[in-house]
């Protein structure tokens, strides 16, 4: 009987995750086969099969939204950004973890309170200052928003993995003549470093797919990045929509591509970070 039971628990199991696999990947699908079809098709028949198969798009997509330069826009925004928060983070939450300073509970109220804040609250000001620095459509510029954005997050988060370490591994290692710089970068970094990659990785995702932010301080098609250049692809009176879902597959295969590959650590990063709290 238990072992009916069981099966019959493994069958649900089973019919509840491809149920929640379809509902996942049936937008993706739809996305690739309307990729691949000529824009009337798509009217007439979001669901059918392309015919002929309009390889085209891609090339079309590519060219009309200049992705050889925009691509680089967003890689340079995403890469400065992750470098910049983990740098900064991994330090800030190290302190707070170790260093029990006398206004630390108000500061890490600080944080949750902005992880919660919108950006709309602030953008306004944000960008009467950015113009007075002369940073408008300045990539770097962003890179400096996006850090100031995501940073309570990621020092949060990573506060927890340095909670987890034990502190008899510092006391070692300053017994041992460290200082604590070095027991910093040579102890707790290598220690942590599951949880500064799942922070790489969703700081990077986040600012890869960022709008607002983007299309607000960077206005120069030159300096823009490649979901502006997507949004740009729909006109006011006529849109291709095969050249669109082309121009939304290139952006979505490299996300994909990077969290399937880096799925494993991602999860155990994030299963590593709600050890202790």
């Amino acid at each position: 009987m238990r072992l009916v039971e069981s099966r019959l628990t493994l069958w649900i199991c089973y019919i509840l995750l491809g149920i929640f696999a379809f509902i996942a990947l049936f937008p993706i699908a739809l996305l690739v086969l309307n990729s691949l079809k000529p824009a009337a098709q798509i009217v007439q028949n979001p669901l059918g099969l392309p015919q002929p198969i309009r390889w085209q798009n891609f090339a079309n997509a590519w060219n009309h939204a200049k992705f050889s330069k925009t691509f680089i826009n967003s890689l340079i925004v995403s890469g400065t950004t992750i470098a910049l928060v983990c740098t900064t983070s991994s330090l800030t939450a190290y302190v707070i973890a170790r260093r029990k300073i006398k206004s630390w509970k108000i500061f890490t109220f600080y944080l949750l309170a902005t992880t919660t804040a919108p950006i709309q609250l602030y953008i306004f000001p944000l960008y009467f200052g950015f113009a007075k620095l002369g940073l408008i459509n300045n990539i770097f510029g962003v890179a400096l928003i996006y850090t100031a954005l995501y940073s309570p997050f990621a020092v949060m988060l990573l506060r927890t993995y340095f909670l987890a370490v034990p502190k008899e591994l510092e006391e070692a290692a300053i017994v041992d003549g460290a200082t604590h710089w070095q027991v910093f970068w040579r102890v707790m970094l290598p220690i942590v470093s599951p949880g500064i990659l799942t922070v790489a990785l969703i700081i990077g995702l986040n600012s890869w797919n960022e709008f607002l932010i983007a299309t607000t301080f960077l206005q120069k098609q030159e300096n823009m990045t490649a979901v502006i250049a997507f949004f740009l692809l729909s006109g006011q009176y006529s849109s291709d929509w095969g050249e669109i879902m082309a121009a939304a597959l290139i952006i979505v295969v490299p996300v994909v591509a990077l969290f399937v590959f880096m799925q494993k650590r991602f999860i155990e990063g994030m299963a590593g970070g709600s050890v202790k709290g």
